[in-house]
């Protein structure tokens, strides 16, 4: 005999961990020092999200340099933590909206609609970023977006992934609240004598 239907009311955590696994990779972007790094040794040239630091072959001491003195630096750090700001917002509704018994499916959409946002305002921070760097900051040696960029990139996948699975949730209200009867299947009476 088997079973089938969707068993999501039991799975219904995998939702707000995924955000929450979006902002634990939005905190490393915010914190982490690896959005440039010189490609191979020496090591000359470092940025993150709000400065870039540089030191010469033989200074083993970094020279930092404020990208808050660039419109473009602001406007990259606003959009991006503007968008990080709301998924934490989300990531707070989603728990709300999960633990009750009774949910709120128009509700969810509304997280759904919410997280499309933070998308957005994450990929213009994240294109803001690498293109007006690369034109207004000199570059020493061979650079590469690094680690801390990629986990940029990362948390905006996943939240795009989360904002759809939040919009379609409620198209599947039956059988998240399991409302619905499950679906059985019975091999043949040969196969499964013991089903007579």
């Amino acid at each position: 005999m088997v079973v089938c239907g969707l068993a999501c009311w039991r799975c219904r955590w995998l939702l707000p961990l995924l955000l929450g696994l979006a902002i634990i990779m939005g905190i490393i972007a915010l914190a982490g020092r690896g959005w440039l790094e010189s490609e191979s040794e020496p090591y000359v040239h470092q940025a993150s999200l709000w400065d870039s630091c540089t030191r010469s072959k033989q200074d083993l001491n970094w020279s930092c340099q404020s990208l808050m003195e660039y419109g473009w630096g602001r406007a990259a750090a606003a959009t991006y933590l503007v968008g990080f700001v709301i998924l934490v917002i989300c990531f707070a509704l989603a728990v709300i909206a999960f633990s009750i018994e009774i949910l709120r499916f128009n509700f969810v959409r509304g997280i759904g609609g919410l997280l499309f946002v933070v998308a957005a305002f994450q990929i213009i921070g994240l294109v803001i970023y690498p293109v007006k760097f690369t034109e207004e900051i000199p570059l020493m040696g061979d650079n590469m977006f690094s680690w801390a960029y990629g986990f940029g990139w990362a948390s905006t996948v996943v939240v795009i992934g989360c904002a759809f699975f939040f919009c379609c949730l409620p198209n599947w209200e039956d059988e998240v609240l399991g409302n619905i009867k499950p679906t059985y299947y019975y091999s043949s009476p040969e196969r499964a004598p013991y089903l007579n």
